[in-house]
Order: structure tokens, then C-alpha cells, then sequence
């Protein structure tokens, strides 16, 4: 496994540990052992993984997730911990780098942020351009759809377009941050968001940011 995927996933198990099965999460309607299932049916669950993209599937995917919540919880923090099975494709280090850098940092922020106490992690600027390099591949797919034009901005001026059109929104934060917030975390990131107060307004009130 890639270094910064690695990192993150144990940093998310161990957060999954401390906080015990029954912690909320940003994730709505989910506590920490909805979480950890997911994340355990996502790599070793392949026939039923799909279900999160695929709505001919999503049956399928919630009698699986029902099976694995049902599981005790320390075994799925530890499947988490393991990694995925070797014929799973998310063994392979660049599928690895590409697919789960990402879907780890952001779940776990969904466990720290999803607590009173939580505060701002300072990452390193190698890890963070590193989710701005992902950031940028896929925030087209992640704007499609929105009721506004939407520009990344990171606050050295690099930028990104999600969404072209008018008017446009432009939300300006670390890579980190701005990925929450296309990930469908707006309230928890830590963002400057300039333009159209009514196109703001429709952005924060969209579903179809995030996934």
C-alpha cells in the first residue's frame, strides 16, 4: 500500500477503536460501525460494492452492509487494518494511491469532525498536494450537475473548474479542506466561499455535491 493511503487508513482504524461502535460521523445517518462496514465491504465485497454507484444494486449492497454491521466491531477495525485481500484490485499499490488517499482521509474526518472537540490536522505539504492531484482529476465528475459554476481555489492560486456556467461560486481552502467539501462534507470544511450570495445559497443547499 502507498504511503499516504497506509497512513490514513490505520489513522482511521485507530479512530474507529477509540471512539467505539456507536459514535456519530459526518456521514448522515451513520455511526461508526456503519462506517467501518462500508469501508470493509467496499475492498473485500466487490459484488456488492457496486450498490454505492449503481441503483439496480443498492439492494443487494444494503443486505451485505446489514450482514457486515452485524459482524462484531473489532473485527471489522481489524479487516480495516489488514487491508484488502490479495485478489482485491485496492492491492495493487497504484490502485491503491489512486482510490484510497482520498476515501480514507475523508472518512477520517468524518469520524474527528463528527466530534466536539475536533481541530484543523496540519498536513504536509507533500500529502497535500498529493489530494490536490486527485482533487483535480476528479472534480469535473464531482460538479456535474450543480446549479452554479464551481472553482477550486487553493489560497497559493492554483485553481480547478468543477463546474463551468454562471454565476459562478469560488471556494478557497487547502486541498484538504476543498476536498471535504466537494465530497459532500460543506458544513465541517473549512472554506472561503466568494460570489453570488444566492448561488452560494443554492451550492450549500445541493445534493448532488459530494458522493
Amino acid at each position: 500500500m502507498s504511503t499516504h493511503a497506509k497512513r490514513e487508513r490505520l489513522l482511521l482504524a485507530d479512530l474507529l477503536e477509540t471512539a467505539g461502535p456507536d459514535a456519530p460521523t459526518l456521514c448522515e445517518g451513520w455511526t461508526t460501525r456503519d462506517l467501518a462496514a462500508h469501508v470493509v465491504v467496499r475492498e473485500r465485497r466487490p459484488d456488492a460494492a457496486g450498490g454505492i454507484l449503481i441503483k439496480q444494486l443498492a439492494s443487494r449492497l444494503d443486505r451485505v452492509m446489514a450482514e457486515y454491521t452485524g459482524k462484531a466491531y473489532e473485527e471489522l477495525i481489524q479487516l480495516i487494518r489488514t487491508g484488502p485481500p490479495r485478489f482485491s484490485p485496492f492491492s495493487l499499490k497504484p490502485v491503491d494511491e489512486m482510490s484510497n488517499i482520498i476515501e480514507f482521509y475523508v472518512h477520517t474526518e468524518d469520524v474527528r469532525r463528527a466530534q466536539p472537540d475536533w481541530s484543523v490536522r496540519e498536513l504536509d505539504a507533500v500529502f497535500q498536494d498529493a489530494l490536490w492531484s486527485r482533487l483535480e482529476r476528479t472534480a469535473r465528475l464531482m460538479g456535474r450537475g450543480l446549479p452554479t459554476g464551481l472553482v477550486l481555489r487553493r489560497p497559493d492560486g492554483q485553481t480547478t473548474v468543477a463546474q463551468r456556467g454562471t454565476p459562478v461560486v469560488t471556494v478557497t481552502g487547502e486541498p484538504s479542506e476543498l476536498v471535504l467539501f466537494s465530497y459532500g462534507r460543506q458544513s465541517a470544511a473549512k472554506v472561503d466561499l466568494d460570489g453570488d450570495e444566492n448561488a452560494i445559497a443554492k451550492l450549500h443547499e445541493t445534493k448532488q455535491l459530494g458522493i
